[in-house]
């Protein structure tokens, strides 16, 4: 702006309002008129920081220019960048900056006009709303700047809820899978040691096993939220192949678990393995809480572009239940395949009682 101000081939582009007679350009209007030029645009430089500063400078001497007839300069191009500035970066006092700025803009076109200025009030008018539209976009720009830093805050807030919700979930899945384990292997050991104790080590080892499964996964998880950073999503996913551990699991806790599989298995996502993985490990826990003992069928089949899962548990639920159910596995599981595209459908069986899970959960091979 400073060096274009002093450039006679675009001195005309400045925007002008008193149209009075050109003053005489001796030494001293020389430099009274530079220094008036580099004050409309030196202030430029801290129009973000201080726009009422900038504001103030800019108009002040762009208003004396006007009075006093000096020269054109690109440099009056200033007053419409401060005041957009200003419309776009002034937080406080906004109202009572543009109520100075109407009254000192009122002032100039009345000492204009006692000058001698061709201008009417027609003129001093449009002038006056192109200078109230600049200053509208500043603050339009203002707006959408607040509404876009407000939606990026909403998203990072729904984003980080989302999260929380999975790894909840996660959370879920792991202990409550587990620990009901170890509830109805220590359960089991319990009954072994005054009817076979002989065959008391097998349940406790079975036991011993569960709960170091069940370190490794939460060790995995807590990796997951250090700071330090994330292993990679194939180190810590389970893959579809430990599907097979978990129906060994469940065998190794006292439930008779017949498991078939159809299909050819095909790589898929990290999200759609973990899913499936996942229906299976919740099914299995709840046949283990509510039903212990009954026959558990384990159906998965691997479709061209969908994976699907049915459990079904038969026989009536066990009154006693091994551990008390907070609720929230099936619903939180059926949030998990709806989220992959899915669906997933549950309940009681008809005739002598039972339980089916049915699961489809699509995903194209990687």
């Amino acid at each position: 702006m400073t060096v274009l101000a002093f450039a006679p081939t675009v001195a005309h582009i400045g925007p002008e309002i008193g149209d009075l007679p050109r003053r005489s350009t001796g030494g001293i209007d020389v430099v009274a008129g530079a220094a008036l030029t580099l004050a409309m645009c030196l202030p430029l430089a801290v129009r973000s920081r201080m726009p009422a500063v900038c504001l103030s400078v800019i108009g002040t001497a762009f208003a004396i220019g006007q009075v006093l007839s000096y020269p054109d300069t690109f440099g009056k191009v200033g007053i419409l960048l401060a005041l957009y500035a200003a419309g776009a970066h002034l937080a406080r006092f906004r109202r009572g900056l543009a109520a100075v700025l109407t009254a000192s803009y009122a002032a100039l076109t009345v000492a204009l006009h006692n000058l001698g200025s061709p201008q009417r009030f027609p003129d001093f008018l449009a002038f006056y709303l192109v200078l109230v539209v600049i200053w509208l976009a500043g603050t339009g720009m203002r707006r959408w700047r607040a509404e876009e830093a407000e939606r990026r805050r909403l998203a990072a807030e729904v984003a980080a809820a989302t999260e929380r919700a999975r790894i909840a979930r996660d959370l879920h899945d792991v202990v409550t899978h587990h620990v009901t384990a170890m509830v109805v292997q220590a359960d089991a050991a319990q009954f072994l040691l005054d009817s076979a104790p002989e065959r008391t080590g097998t349940g406790l080892r079975a036991i011993s096993d569960t709960g170091r499964r069940a370190l490794t996964e939460l060790r995995t998880l807590l990796g997951i939220l250090e700071a330090t950073g994330e292993p990679r999503a194939a180190d810590r996913t389970p893959a579809m192949g430990k599907v097979a551990d978990l129906v060994e699991q469940a065998r190794l806790s006292g439930q008779p678990v017949e498991w078939t599989e159809q299909g050819e298995q095909l790589p898929r996502s990290v999200d759609v393995e973990l899913t499936t993985y996942r229906v299976v490990q919740e099914a299995l826990t709840n046949a283990l809480k509510h039903a212990t003992g009954n026959p558990t069928k384990v159906l998965v089949r691997h479709g061209k572009d969908h994976i699907e899962v049915e459990v079904i548990t038969l026989g009536p639920a066990v009154g006693d239940t091994a551990t008390p159910s907070g609720g929230r596995g099936l619903t939180g599981l059926r949030e998990r395949v709806r989220m992959s595209g899915g669906d997933l459908v549950s309940g009681a069986l008809p005739g002598d009682g039972g339980f089916r899970v049915w699961a489809m959960i699509p995903g194209s091979p990687t």
